[in-house]
């Protein structure tokens, strides 16, 4: 073997254990990565089957309620045109509130039901992620576009930048 025979296989060798280490890299990721939908989103069934995602949008005012065991709590969260149905089971953050900021985590069973493994509260008046402002915005002005008599007015959510 030559020199430069034994440098092209160096270099072969290196390139396959790069590409190696980039797939398993890309494999653990997929299996990882928590997407994001309104409940309008998951209305229309582009959110995952069977398989762990975020939700987000607001807490429906007067729809939590809690069961007998302390821990179990059932609640809606909305992007104002649609309404997804929440069970968790724990503690809830303390600024967990009706009408304000939630992210859920979890997955969609046979009952039609967001089972949520973990719940995560707005923690500021002003701040709300770019996603769910956009997804809050396009629910706004698709439901004004289905009534016919409009307020005059919109609302504007804040945007981290």
């Amino acid at each position: 073997m030559t020199a430069r025979q034994k440098r092209l296989a160096f270099i072969v060798a290196g390139l396959v254990l790069v590409a190696a280490a980039v797939g398993l890299v890309l494999f653990a990721l997929k299996n990882n990565v928590s997407l994001y939908f309104t409940p309008t989103q998951v209305a229309n069934k582009e959110a995952p089957q069977g398989r762990s995602f975020r939700i987000g949008g607001l807490v429906e005012v007067g729809s939590v309620s809690r069961e007998k065991d302390g821990l179990t709590v059932r609640f809606n969260i909305t992007d104002t045109a649609k309404v997804m149905p929440v069970i968790y089971k724990g503690i809830l953050p303390d600024l967990f509130k009706e009408g304000k900021g939630v992210v859920a985590q979890g997955k969609i069973e046979a009952d039609n039901v967001f089972h949520a493994d973990e719940v995560l509260a707005k923690h500021d008046e002003n701040y709300m992620p770019p996603e769910a402002a956009d997804a809050l915005k396009k629910a706004e002005a698709a439901k004004a576009a289905a009534t016919p008599i409009s307020s005059g007015s919109s609302a504007e959510y804040p945007v981290a930048k």
